[in-house]
């Protein structure tokens, strides 16, 4: 059965997975909507580089933001200055490691859902004299919301997945920052393959488990 250390990673995978999935749905909201509605010649640019963590490997990602987060690096001579020391080797800089490179798990379908709203919905909510915020709020939300169901679970899984990136920000502190993935990497050193079985398949049911009802859902959707 799962021991203490096994019990305690992942109580912290579930809560970086929470937490990041959370802050990521609520600030990837306005970075979404200007890219699937804005006019700005950055759009491609931006879109882009919130893209970038699907193609860069975790390692260098990881290891850019380990630099940046240091004593010397910009983010760390920051977070020195407002007395909070260096957020590397942290939960919080697992955080934002995990915010960088969960980002387009969350963003990319939200901005799908917002670009196929069309201009119809809004125009209507115009005509009825319904200010852009208030379209947004009673319009434009609602009918995104099979994209904030997928962007969350999306963004939740690959975050309980992580390995390269929160292992090169985080290293590997019990109980602080050793994750689910960076536990049954050590377990599989020291050849406990009871435990790896145990924590890898759990997480093998798991993260089945989470796309079938993802994919169950959308396939149930109505029609519109």
């Amino acid at each position: 059965m799962l021991d203490a250390n096994s019990l305690a990673a992942i109580r912290l995978t579930i809560e970086l997975s929470v937490v990041t999935t959370l802050v990521l749905l609520v600030l990837g909201t306005p970075l979404a909507w200007w890219i699937a509605r804005g006019r700005s010649r950055w759009r491609p640019p931006v879109r882009a580089l919130v893209s970038l963590p699907l193609v860069l490997p975790p390692s260098v990602l990881g290891f850019y933001l380990l630099v940046a987060l240091g004593a010397n690096g910009p983010l760390g001579q920051l977070t020195q200055a407002l007395g909070w020391g260096t957020l590397a080797f942290t939960f919080w800089g697992l955080l934002l490691g995990s915010l960088i490179y969960s980002l387009p798990f969350v963003v990319q379908p939200l901005v799908n859902a917002f670009e196929s709203l069309g201009e119809r919905p809004l125009e209507a909510a115009a005509t009825l004299r319904a200010g852009p915020l208030d379209a947004f709020w009673s319009v434009a939300l609602p009918l995104a919301r099979p994209g904030y169901v997928t962007g969350g679970v999306m963004g939740f899984a690959h975050t309980l997945g992580e390995f390269g990136v929160v292992l090169m920000i985080g290293g590997n502190i019990p109980g602080q920052t050793r994750t689910v993935s960076v536990l049954i990497y050590d377990q599989v050193e020291a050849l406990d393959y009871a435990q790896a079985h145990w924590l890898a398949g759990g997480m093998l049911v798991f993260s089945f488990a989470v796309l079938l009802v993802l994919h169950l859902t959308q396939a149930h959707k109505p029609s519109t």
